[in-house]
């Protein structure tokens, strides 16, 4: 109340059965009544900042929970409730009992928001008067209880790409990329250091919470590289194992240095893969693609390659264009006991084919009935303008077809 209403709310007023999310360590139990209040930023608190309030004696009295089993019913009935570790015999129902009274949850699939010390810390700044004093703080909360956010402050652009992990589960790239030109930067020990936020949160189309994250990033150049910094682009990459369905993703992305800000929303649907059936991840166009090698996974990693997308889809004449796809139920050659198919790269402008070549995929094939294409196109020969790459795949032994597309755009390398 001293923050105003919430963005958001969830509320459950009668409790009742409740699925887990897998930030709670997953499986079913029953609840009493609770809500969960999200605020995209409280001053002197943080961003995407979540709060749970439960009423276990029914009364209508909620107070603050410290974690997640607090709302839990059957939380000291033995064998009921169970989450999904202790459903496997990997963990003690007896130990969530003897910690009711400790801050967060630290087990399997937690959040670094959910953490005993990011917990006992929302807690104790909850405690506080709020912050006002400021006038930017003043209008920050003034923004973030009415939605009206100023999308201009940072200009923001997402994309949502796609790869099969399983029959069911698909994993799920958020790509985030801002203009470092927006983004403020200060002096740090004698390195120029920009600082974002980044909060996200995951909804079905009935408004469940699916998942959430939050990530600090930081961009950094030396003093003689600020300027040509400045002209480059900033991305972050969050990779979200989910169900095929209809999503949408809530963004709160805030430069930590001046305090500007900005809320995307963006709706996607992740693609259902039927396992008889000829498909592709997203044709994927990168701004860099190459052999992980011996380097340890990390950002933007996919498999064997380090693959970043090219969210705003522009080239400069001379810079190669990544072309990442993966190809999934090949039909096999009884004979190779080989995937058997035909891949053929097309360059189109303005509708007519000015380039194209055949794929020797050899060699390139993965575990199972999953090819992986990587390729680098040079553009030091093309005219600037408007381009259409489409990568024609074609199933000898099922004779099934398709030819994903991606457009990009060459411009001037003097520019």
């Amino acid at each position: 109340i001293m923050y105003g209403p919430p963005n958001e709310k969830e509320s459950h007023p009668t409790g009742g059965s409740y699925e887990r999310p897998s930030y709670e360590g997953g499986g079913t139990t029953s609840t009493y009544p609770f809500e969960t209040w999200f605020y995209r930023y409280l001053p002197g608190i943080g961003s995407g900042i979540e709060i749970e309030f439960v009423d276990p004696t029914g009364t209508g009295e909620y107070r603050i929970a410290r974690n997640p089993d607090e709302k839990d019913a059957m939380l000291n009935i033995p064998g009921a409730g169970l989450t999904l570790n202790e459903e496997l015999g990997l963990s003690n129902k007896a130990d969530r009992v003897a910690g009711i009274q400790s801050f967060g949850y630290s087990g399997p699939g937690a959040r670094e928001s959910d953490s005993e010390f990011s917990r006992l810390a929302l807690y104790t700044d909850l405690q506080r008067p709020p912050q006002v004093n400021d006038v930017l703080e003043k209008n920050l909360l003034a923004t973030a209880s009415t939605g009206a956010v100023d999308n201009s402050a940072l200009n923001v652009a997402t994309k949502v790409d796609f790869y099969r992990a399983s029959d069911n589960t698909v994993m799920t790239a958020l790509t985030i990329q801002t203009d470092n030109s927006d983004l403020t930067f200060k002096d740090v020990g004698g390195i120029q250091q920009a600082r974002l936020n980044i909060y996200g949160k995951v909804t079905n189309l009935s408004g469940r919470r699916i998942t959430s994250f939050e990530d600090p990033v930081t961009t950094d150049a030396s003093v003689e590289e600020l300027a040509s910094a400045k002209d480059r682009k900033s991305a972050y990459q969050r990779v979200l194992p989910l169900s095929p369905g209809n999503y949408k993703v809530d963004l709160l992305i805030r430069d930590i240095n001046s305090g500007a800000q900005t809320v995307v929303s963006r709706g996607f649907e992740v693609p259902k893969y039927a396992p008889d059936k000829l498909a592709t991840s997203t044709l994927v166009l990168a701004v860099k693609l190459q052999a992980m090698g011996d380097q340890l996974p990390g950002m933007f990693s996919i498999g064997p390659f380090k693959v970043l997308p090219n969210v705003a889809g522009t080239y400069k004449r001379g810079q190669d264009v990544g072309i990442y796809m993966q190809v999934y139920n090949a039909g096999i050659d009884q004979t190779t006991l080989r995937p058997s198919i035909d891949v053929e790269y097309a360059l189109l402008k303005d509708g007519k084919e000015v380039f194209k070549q055949a794929e020797d995929w050899r060699g390139l094939s993965d575990s199972g009935q999953r090819l992986t294409l990587a390729r680098l196109l040079p553009t030091s020969t093309l005219a600037p303008g408007d381009y259409e790459i489409a990568v024609r795949v074609r199933d000898r032994v099922s004779g099934q077809s398709l030819s994903p597309t991606a457009k990009f755009q060459i411009t001037d390398d003097k520019k």
